[in-house]
């Protein structure tokens, strides 16, 4: 019995953090599909800027949240590449890890 308990303890804490918004939350799949788009929207965005070599550029997205990653030829094409990223639409953000060759 007192390892009845201790599950029913268990799974009521699971249950509290989770309607509490503390347990970790999976993307839906209409967000999964968003953040695709939003992927590729960038990734055209930043090869069609012809100041950005964007095969350098890795680009990533988590509800709405653009991470670019990758390499810029100087610091100019790693500011380009986050402005380019911010003007597209459905972007919420963007975390511009890009590096300087």
């Amino acid at each position: 019995m007192n390892a009845l308990k201790r599950i029913s303890v268990v799974i009521l804490g699971v249950l509290v953090l989770a309607a509490a918004g503390c347990a970790p939350q999976r993307q839906s799949m209409g967000e999964y599909f968003d953040d695709a788009g939003i992927t590729t929207r960038v990734k055209k965005a930043l090869y069609d800027d012809p100041s950005l070599k964007s095969t350098d550029i890795s680009v990533a997205t988590e509800r709405g949240v653009v991470h670019l990653t990758g390499t810029a030829k100087n610091r100019g094409g790693v500011v380009r590449a986050g402005v380019v990223a911010r003007k597209v639409d459905g972007v919420k953000a963007v975390r511009n890890d890009l590096k300087v060759k």
